[in-house]
This record gives C-alpha cells, sequence and structure tokens, in this order.
C-alpha cells in the first residue's frame, strides 16, 4: 500500500483545494494507496464534511497545529515550525511512515524542509525542480526549474542524469534525449558555464545527449540536432521560461473571447488550451532528494492536487528514488 502525506494546509485555497484534489485522486485513481491529510484536525474535519461520499478508510489525518506561511523565510521556518503540516509532512517520510510528500505552500521552504530532512542522493550536489512542459511530441522536462538561480557545470550535468531518470521511470521514455539550452546550437556557444557544461555532457556515460538546443526548440519538443526529451538549464532562466510559458494559454484565451466569445465553447479550442494547462502535470518533482517531494503552485486548482497525487503514486510505484540512488552509485563507482 502506497502512503502520500498530502499537505492540507499550505495552498492559497487550503485546505479546500487539497480536499477537493485528494476526492478526484481516490475517486479516478486505482485504490492501491492511502492519504494522509496533514494540517489541523478541526479545520480539517469540517472540510471533511462537505464531502460525505469520501472514503475515510482511505485517508488518515495526521494532526498539524501550525502553518508555513508564503512570507516566512524557508530554513527559519523549518527550524521554528516543528509542527507545520509542512515540517511534520517530510518527517513522515524520514521516519519511513509515508512514501510521498506534496505540497502547494511555501516553494522554498518545501525544498530546504526536503533537503534536511529527506537529505539528497550521494553524489547529488543540490536538488533540482523538474517542471513537464507539454508539446506536441509529449512532455519536455525542464530543469533546473527555479531552485537554483546559480548553478555550475557539474550540477548542471547532474540535472540531466536526474531528470533521465524521471523520464525513463515516470514518462516512460526508453532512452531520453538530453539538450542544453543556450543562445545558440554551435558547441561554442554561451558563457563559460554553459560551455564546460556541454563537454561534461558529451562526455557522461548513460546521458543520450543532442547537443545545445535553444528556447524554441522546447515547445516543438525537437530541434535541428533532434528530438528533446529533457531541457537542462540554471533554475534562473528555467523559472523565467515557466512563467512565460504560464502565461501562453491565458493570453490564446483572452484573444480568442475577444475575437468570438463562442469559440471558447468548441470542443476543438477547449482540447487546445487544455493541452496547455500545467495542472494536467500536478506538480513539479524535486528531485535529487533521498524520496518522493513534489511542488504544486500555491493557487493549483484541485485537478492539480488530483494529478500531483497521481505522479506522486506513479513515482512511488516504480521505485523512482531507488533508481535514482542506482543511477548515482554507478556514477561514483
Amino acid at each position: 500500500m502506497i502512503r502520500v502525506a498530502l499537505d492540507a494546509m499550505g495552498g492559497d485555497n487550503a485546505p479546500r483545494v487539497e480536499i477537493e484534489g485528494m476526492r478526484l485522486a481516490l475517486g479516478d485513481l486505482p485504490p492501491t494507496f492511502r492519504v494522509q491529510l496533514v494540517g489541523q484536525p478541526d479545520v480539517l474535519e469540517a472540510e471533511l464534511a462537505n464531502h460525505p461520499e469520501i472514503d475515510r478508510g482511505r485517508v488518515e489525518i495526521v494532526p498539524a497545529n501550525d502553518i508555513v506561511g508564503m512570507g516566512d523565510k524557508p530554513l527559519a521556518a523549518i527550524r521554528r515550525k516543528p509542527n507545520s503540516s509542512l515540517v511534520i509532512g517530510l518527517t513522515l517520510q524520514a521516519k519511513g511512515e509515508s512514501d510521498a510528500f506534496i505540497s502547494a505552500g511555501n516553494t522554498g521552504a518545501i525544498l530546504a524542509g526536503s533537503t534536511m530532512l529527506l537529505g539528497l542522493h550521494h553524489g547529488v550536489e543540490r536538488a533540482s525542480v523538474a517542471t513537464a512542459f507539454p508539446t506536441a511530441l509529449g512532455p519536455v522536462l525542464v530543469l533546473d526549474g527555479g531552485a537554483n538561480v546559480d548553478c555550475s557545470a557539474r550540477e548542471l550535468a547532474c540535472f540531466a542524469r536526474l531528470g533521465s531518470v524521471y523520464m525513463r521511470d515516470v514518462m516512460g521514455v526508453p532512452s531520453p534525449k538530453v539538450g542544453l539550452l543556450n543562445v545558440g546550437e554551435e558547441d561554442e556557444k554561451g558563457g563559460s558555464v554553459v560551455r564546460e557544461a556541454f563537454r561534461m555532457l558529451r562526455d557522461t556515460p548513460g546521458i543520450d545527449f543532442v547537443g545545445n538546443i535553444e528556447g524554441r526548440d522546447i515547445l516543438a519538443g525537437h530541434s535541428k540536432v533532434g528530438h528533446i526529451d529533457v531541457a537542462v538549464c540554471d533554475g534562473f532562466i528555467g523559472n523565467i521560461l515557466l512563467k512565460f510559458y504560464e502565461s501562453v494559454g491565458r493570453l490564446l484565451q483572452r484573444l480568442l473571447g475577444r475575437s468570438d466569445p463562442q469559440l471558447l465553447r468548441h470542443p476543438d479550442i477547449l482540447n487546445a488550451l487544455q493541452f496547455l494547462d500545467y495542472s494536467q502535470y500536478g506538480g513539479a518533482p524535486l528531485l535529487g532528494v533521498k524520496g518522493i517531494s513534489i511542488i504544486c503552485h500555491g493557487a493549483s486548482p484541485s485537478n492539480a492536487i488530483k494529478h500531483a497525487i497521481r505522479v506522486a503514486v506513479h513515482s512511488t510505484d516504480v521505485q523512482l528514488d531507488r533508481h535514482i540512488s542506482s543511477e548515482f552509485a554507478r556514477g561514483a563507482a
């Protein structure tokens, strides 16, 4: 049985959205998991009363009376709020009492807490936020998505290895193609860090490196050198790319509505807009920590929480954590 700890107090609309997302997951996914709902019991029971259809036999309430706010400083929050839903949720996994953790709370605190409480795999210097971008050819995993603003070439190469394992195990891509995001496709392009990362990726066994790629190649899912499954960059670039991508769907919706409001009701248009909806991927896994930790947007809708639970269950089921550990053990040998 897979146990998923859900921080029920972290999101902008907690716990309503978290419990609604849990309800959707319990109804849509196979009965192979249980949800550990972490938060203030009275608040959670009041919200659960609105959903009598939920199978309470699959839900455990784990008391946590404190909350890490969006304005809290990450490290200080982890140290000073041991009874928060975020810390208690991660501690469950650290103690072997849970298999995965999901939160739509303070991103910096999730990063800090996951690193401190779960630890990093041997050979991983920094964990990476891995964000799936929908494309016409399937998802492209971009990492880092914002955890690490300044990165060394060694860290970028590490991200490529983490992303390759995730695409293989969770997304079902047998031999993921890795591209290095740059300002041009030529080998000598970019600053000193990116040029060094290019050389490292080219020489790293087990990485199917296709070379430099440009920003336009991500949505296309391919570049001149071929198909792309994993795009590697530092967190500064990755987060800007992510936020820009999120605006595309809203822009299209606004333009279509201005042109003809009826278009927004057309099935083909609705399918296209759904394709651009980040909530279909649920959240961004934090790769490199010992365990499964998934970060959701603070404003995540219930559909995103549902899919985050799906990803958590699947990642646990395919033993993603063990495979990452094995990958870096081979690299250290």
